[in-house]
């Protein structure tokens, strides 16, 4: 395969994972979008939202044993006035590798089932409870999410999003703080801090049961539903 071709293959796959749209760790640009709100970093001059300033405030943090172990720090990513913001439980292996969630396997047919209700990751904003992988993506630890979920909850409150939607047992139940099961927390409307909150399945799961990708996809349509609802 030539150089060509790979760029090629690769500039396919990026596509079909986040659309139109090119994420940059460390995007450079002379100033801000309009209407784009944007706030000046004294220090060092540059200009950043405030999402981008506070994934430096924490991006170093150490206050669980996961802060050893990690390779990268998963904050978050997609458009940061979004409408429609998704939260999982933790990153996995390449999420931990790249420093983005929902880049591997699960996050490709996240990609899809958006596209499934006329979406795209640009669209929607994507974080999860945990910023640091755990080891053989076990269950976050009660103390991990202690830790960890305050993160989260700065995140949704500077993104502002018009509706929630946990992927996973895991998510829903530390965002509710419940222990009921994904069955009883699927297909109805919850509260998160007065925000509506939807929780359906994990991708990872849909990938190791396919039998359920038509109840995934019924979901979605729910999701969407009630997002054109809260939207309007």
């Amino acid at each position: 395969m030539d150089v060509f071709e790979q760029v090629n293959n690769f500039i396919r796959w990026y596509r079909d994972l986040y659309g139109r749209t090119l994420y940059l760790e460390n995007p450079l640009r002379e100033g801000p979008r309009e209407g784009e709100w944007m706030t000046t970093v004294a220090r060092s001059g540059q200009v950043s939202t405030p999402l981008q300033q506070f994934k430096k405030e924490i991006e170093n943090c150490m206050n669980c044993a996961l802060g050893s172990s990690r390779t990268k720090f998963v904050f978050g990513s997609g458009n940061e006035q979004a409408d429609l913001m998704f939260v999982g439980e933790a990153p996995g292996r390449d999420e931990d590798l790249q420093g983005v969630p929902f880049v591997g396997r699960a996050g490709q047919l996240l990609t899809r089932l958006l596209q499934s209700i006329q979406l795209n990751r640009s669209d929607v904003y994507i974080a999860n409870i945990l910023k640091c992988r755990p080891p053989n993506n076990r269950d976050p630890l009660p103390e991990e999410v202690e830790k960890c979920l305050p993160y989260l909850h700065r995140q949704i409150e500077l993104v502002q999003p018009k509706l929630l939607v946990a992927l996973g047992r895991v998510a829903g139940q530390n965002l509710l703080n419940t222990t009921e099961s994904l069955k009883n927390l699927r297909r109805k409307i919850w509260q998160f801090q007065n925000t509506p909150l939807i929780i359906t399945f994990h991708p990872a799961y849909i990938l190791r049961y396919p039998n359920m990708m038509d109840a995934a996809l019924e979901d979605m349509k729910f999701i969407r539903k009630h997002y054109q609802h809260y939207k309007a």
